[in-house]
């Protein structure tokens, strides 16, 4: 099978970046977040009053494929119970705290220089993410060099609409100015990722899995992606030199 690819679209979470278990890191970030909120707490434990709350928000954004505003997020899931007034404001802030008291975020190994001869190839690339937070990955990718790379950011914290929707694919590829059809979607998540990127249109979907994930995963015709890689980095495998190239999957 070979298809004609202009454009590349990349997930974040377990795809070019992965979540690094920093206590320090998660430690200041625990303390800022009970500075902010004004708790009269231990910072381990109301964070894992707020780890609770969290997950009855998640609930509803998948149930809803929507992401809530931060501002709403902590006034009616994450801080109900302290005044909604001072909450609000704090939104975008106490969002990039929580996110940073999870661990720290780092690119994959090889991941930059992916992205640079992917780019040096002259593939449109773009990301495509499901997160809450405004803040954090625009600030990231100045800081670490990437802007100049993606032509398109769409993350469900910005859009409103959550991945598998098809509307954040498609607001993707507008932004990007390029077609769904001659486009390929980099994730790593089976279910989500290859129904969302089938529904949009895309010419084509790509699970990055370990092999350890992949044995225990169970792969059936609506989740089956085009290509399964192990290492970001086998991305140049595929999508070899010059754009609008033929990407021949049986290699």
């Amino acid at each position: 099978m070979s298809l004609e690819i202009d454009a590349i679209f990349l997930d974040l979470g377990n795809t070019l970046r992965i979540l690094v278990k920093d206590e320090e890191h998660m430690a200041r970030a625990r303390q800022r977040i009970v500075e902010l909120v004004g708790a009269d707490e231990d910072p381990v434990a109301f964070c894992e009053k707020l780890d609770a709350r969290y997950k009855v928000y998640r609930k509803w954004a998948f149930e809803h494929l929507a992401e809530a505003p931060e501002s709403e997020m902590w006034t009616r899931w994450l801080a109900p119970d302290f005044p909604a007034e001072r909450i609000a404001p704090l939104g975008a802030e106490l969002t990039f705290q929580y996110r940073q008291s999870m661990g720290r975020r780092v690119v994959v190994d090889q991941g930059k220089q992916v992205v640079e001869e992917l780019h040096r190839r002259g593939y449109t690339l773009g990301i495509i993410s499901n997160l809450i937070g405004t803040r954090e990955i625009p600030d990231w990718l100045e800081a670490d060099g990437f802007s100049p790379y993606f032509k398109s950011v769409v993350l469900s914290s910005v859009f409103g609409k959550r991945k598998p929707d098809p509307a954040i694919y498609w607001e993707a590829v507008r932004q990007a100015g390029v077609e769904p059809g001659r486009s390929v979607y980099v994730g790593d998540n089976l279910k989500r990722d290859v129904t969302g990127t089938r529904a949009a249109g895309f010419g084509m979907v790509v699970i990055m899995i370990s092999p350890q994930e992949l044995a225990e995963a169970e792969i059936t015709d609506e989740n089956r992606p085009d290509l399964i890689i192990h290492q970001f980095v086998d991305l140049l495998k595929y999508f070899p030199e010059c754009p609008k190239v033929q990407v021949d999957l049986t290699r």
